[in-house]
């Protein structure tokens, strides 16, 4: 991962430098926000070990001007505030000579760059935190930073880099004796496994997992692992035995932020099974709850669009689907390949197959380049079954719209949805 902070053309953290290229103007608000960033993080690598003493009068000159370039950004802006917070710690850290103190401001960036879904930029700060830290950081940080840096690299389907990060976590926590840390990672691997189509391995380990959490009173990791496992189960077609996992994981929750991801997947499961009111309701309140986290309200937004199909509402289907054309840009690859998926599934269901084509071959495009392979296989498959389509019916997706018998379990936590605050 070290190389992650320095972009192709060997720049540190130029990845920031890309939203001045992307802006329409270099005034543009998000153009000064990039390079900002940019120069922010470039005093932050001042206090890496390693390289040469820097002269208090350097520093205090390239603190001034990027404390000036960060003071003028709007203050209302949630980035402004992390900006000038973080120039605020690195001058902390350079007068106390200890690195240390800025790592809680480069956490609080990358976790909020993570919720942004600017997950590149993400992974630039937790390597530069890494680097800037070195030795003197705290196992927990160090462990916590590997781990976020497993589950950044998963998000962009870069499975390979994940797996190791979550791996070099779970050494770290091995050697510190932290059972916590070694049981994320335990689940990050597993659920990378997942993501590259190994689903009875990942089921399996994710199964251990949650019986070690709950064994050694690990009620929250126990929680997420949970999760994880119904996300699993969903993809192996065991979705009424998922919908209960990811409800105990919802009710576990003690963060809004968790308890909105979860809602999500369970809104996404009971539109599998036909219980599509429950599904708007869940989706509906992740839209509400999800204010800041991108990924999630993009999900959701995706998924309304496809509730919407199902119930062959035009009108509604039209407007969820704009609602996500509006997003694209910060969607990562899987977000989007699956909105394509679901976009082109829902203009077969309305007879227009040219439409439908057009959304499903791009999808296929974008989980192909990103190696979802599991959605290539579910796109090629809607494909495939279009050829037998008019534009008066399509036997495929009929079959797939037909809802199924729900468990007792099922139809109690779709009534316990109704129950929610709006």
């Amino acid at each position: 991962m070290m190389e992650a902070c320095t972009d192709q053309n060997g720049l540190p953290h130029a990845v920031f430098l890309r939203r001045l290229a992307g802006a329409s103007s270099a005034t543009a608000l998000d153009a000064r926000l990039g390079n900002s960033a940019f120069l922010a993080l470039r005093l932050v690598d001042l206090l890496a070990p390693g390289s040469e003493p820097v002269h208090p009068d350097a520093f205090r000159y390239q603190h001034a001007a990027t404390e000036r370039a960060c003071g003028e950004l709007p203050a209302t802006k949630t980035e402004t505030a992390h900006l000038v917070g973080l120039v605020h710690s690195t001058a902390e850290a350079f007068r106390a000579r200890d690195a240390r103190l800025v790592v809680p401001a480069l956490l609080a960036y990358a976790h909020y760059l993570e919720d942004e879904l600017r997950l590149d930029e993400a992974l630039d700060v937790l390597d530069c935190m890494l680097r800037v830290g070195d030795a003197s950081l705290q196992a927990a940080d160090t462990i916590a930073t590997h781990l976020r840096i497993g589950r950044v690299n998963r998000k962009l389907t870069r499975f390979d880099e994940g797996d190791a990060a979550y791996a070099r976590a779970g050494d770290l926590a091995s050697a510190a004796g932290d059972v916590r840390g070694m049981l994320l990672s335990r689940a990050g691997r597993a659920i990378a496994l997942q993501g590259r189509g190994n689903l009875a391995e990942a089921e399996r380990v994710l199964h251990e997992v949650v019986s070690d959490a709950r064994a050694g009173g690990h009620r929250e990791v126990a929680a997420g692992v949970q999760h994880a496992l119904a996300a699993t189960l969903l993809l192996r077609g065991q979705v009424a035995e998922g919908i209960v996992h990811v409800w105990q994981a919802f009710e576990a929750y003690e963060d809004d932020a968790s308890r909105a991801r979860a809602l999500g997947d369970l809104g996404t499961m009971l539109l599998t099974i036909g219980e599509v009111d429950g599904a708007e309701r869940a989706l509906l309140e992740v839209v509400r709850r999800g204010h800041g986290m991108q990924d999630v309200v993009s999900n959701a937004t995706v998924e309304l669009m496809h509730c919407a199909s199902y119930r062959r509402d035009r009108v509604g289907f039209e407007r969820w689907r704009a609602a996500c054309e509006a997003r694209t840009g910060s969607m990562p690859p899987n977000i989007l390949a699956d909105f394509y998926l679901k976009a082109g599934i829902g203009q077969a269901r309305f007879g227009r197959l040219r439409h439908a084509e057009r959304m499903l071959n791009k999808a296929v495009e974008i989980a192909e380049l990103a190696g979802v392979h599991e959605l290539v296989f579910r796109a090629e498959r809607v494909k495939n079954g279009l050829r037998d389509c008019s534009e008066e019916t399509c036997a495929a997706l009929e079959a797939t719209a037909e809802p199924v018998q729900s468990s007792h379990s099922v139809r109690e936590i779709s009534a316990s949805l109704a129950q929610l605050s709006v």
